[in-house]
């Protein structure tokens, strides 16, 4: 006997019939979906979970067979992949909505009603592209000869779990080790990941050309991705060491602390899955008839409008204000103290050595000082070290004193344990300051 092929060609009339039960809750959602949106009915997280949930699996049986690469088939398969992208866009907003009254942000009631107008103008965007991409699905099912369901799902199916009650909390506080450096490091990392998403310099814009040029070219799927990630492991170490601990418990402005953090989180998360829909969907990305179609269903100039101004810009505007609110918590929490160190050798305080010691204290909101003879010197003025330079020749010291708070100390100590880089490289643990050192 000959050995089966490890692939088996099978007919389109065979597939018809394998793909006839996969496709009917899938088409069961489009009835209940245009039902919503006829009466202008809220689509709850549950229905777009659901949505969600049965568009991946469809897409899994549909690239299991091969669907992509068969000319009936592929277009079908192209959309279910379109409506899942939107559908998790849909579902974080609608998440952002439903939760924002329980984050305790600092935040003007101005301010979150335009928040709430333009995730609701976001909303409705994605419901009009998800409610096109899905009657392209019934065209090119019609055509490919499926049979539909008449009904919707029960309406049972989609109703959301009632947010607005909630248990007492009372639930034992952890003890976790190391509290007060946990937060620290935790609000430190939130300063650096706001850093790093200002960087990228989006502009408001409506003019299709300018948003073309900001996507993919500054903000893509990738950077969008990488900036979720840092802020989720911010989000899953605040949940492991700082939720429900007595020093949370006491300190209103940590609990505050995390509803920027998840704000910014989902709205990256719609950032990405946005520009991976862009970028794996649109024609001008990806050429092919089945592309221009897709472009032809969703509003370019408002997809891109909503990563840009909507979704971007407030993620930006929350970890703004987080790293904010970290700044005033690591001023509650930063215990000042000083340590002596000796000078560079061989030439003292000269202007290179004083470079680096400014660019590490700027590096930090709070003041450093190098202190002679009872007077502070701002270690952020590298005018004022060369001066306190002058003082400390003058008299032949060989060691330093220098205050601040334990993290910017830290990175003293360690210029100084490498000659403060005068005859060595700068040190792994101080290497932002080639950067620094670069822009300035």
């Amino acid at each position: 006997m000959e050995p089966k092929p490890l692939v088996q060609i099978i007919s389109e009339e065979e597939f018809l019939s394998q793909i006839q039960e996969p496709c009917t809750l899938f088409l069961k959602i489009y009835n209940s979906f245009t039902s919503k949106l006829k009466i202008e009915k809220d689509i709850s997280r549950k229905f777009y979970s659901n949505l969600i949930q049965e568009a991946e699996f469809l897409e899994s049986f549909l690239d299991e067979y091969g669907a992509r690469e068969n000319k009936r088939w592929s277009f079908f398969a192209e959309y279910v992949a379109c409506i899942r992208n939107l559908g998790i866009s849909a579902f974080f907003i609608k998440h952002l909505l439903d939760r924002y009254p329980y984050y305790n942000l600092r935040e003007s009631g101005e301010n979150f009603a335009k928040f709430q107008a333009d995730a609701q103008n976001a909303l409705q965007f994605l419901n009009q592209s998800i409610l096109n991409i899905y009657q392209g699905i019934i065209a090119t099912a019609r055509n490919n000869r499926l049979t539909f369901p008449a009904e919707s799902l029960e309406p049972y199916e989609f109703l959301d779990i009632e947010s607005n009650k909630r248990l007492p909390r009372n639930i034992a506080e952890d003890e976790v080790k190391n509290e007060e450096e946990r937060i620290i490091e935790l609000c430190e990392r939130i300063q650096k990941v706001f850093t790093m998403m200002a960087k990228v310099k989006l502009p408001a814009t409506e003019d299709l050309e300018t948003l073309k040029k900001l996507i993919p070219y500054k903000i893509d799927e990738k950077k969008a991705r990488t900036f979720k990630e840092l802020v989720h492991n911010v989000q899953s170490d605040f949940d492991t060491y700082v939720k429900n601990t007595r020093i949370e418990k006491e300190n209103e402005d940590i609990k505050n602390l995390r509803g920027y953090i998840s704000m910014t989180l989902h709205l990256l998360e719609v950032v990405l899955w946005l520009c991976h829909f862009y970028e794996r969907h649109e024609d001008e990305i990806r050429a092919g008839e089945c592309k221009r179609k897709i472009s032809e269903m969703v509003d370019k100039r408002a997809l891109l409008g909503q990563v840009v101004n909507f979704a971007f810009h407030y993620s930006l505007h929350f970890i703004s204000l987080g790293s904010q609110l970290a700044e005033e918590i690591l001023k509650k929490f930063m215990k000042i103290a000083r340590i002596e160190v000796p000078i560079p050798q061989p030439l003292g305080f000269h202007a290179r050595p004083s470079t680096y010691i400014s660019l590490i204290a700027r590096q930090y909101a709070e003041e450093l000082f190098l202190i002679v003879d009872g007077e502070k010197y701002s270690a952020k003025s590298v005018m004022s070290l060369l001066q306190a330079g002058g003082a400390i020749a003058d008299k032949g010291y060989q060691t330093l004193t220098f205050e601040g708070s334990k993290r910017v100390l830290d990175d003293i100590r360690i210029l100084a344990k490498y000659n403060y880089c005068e005859d060595q490289d700068i040190p792994q643990k101080l290497s932002y300051l080639r950067e620094l050192r670069t822009s300035a």
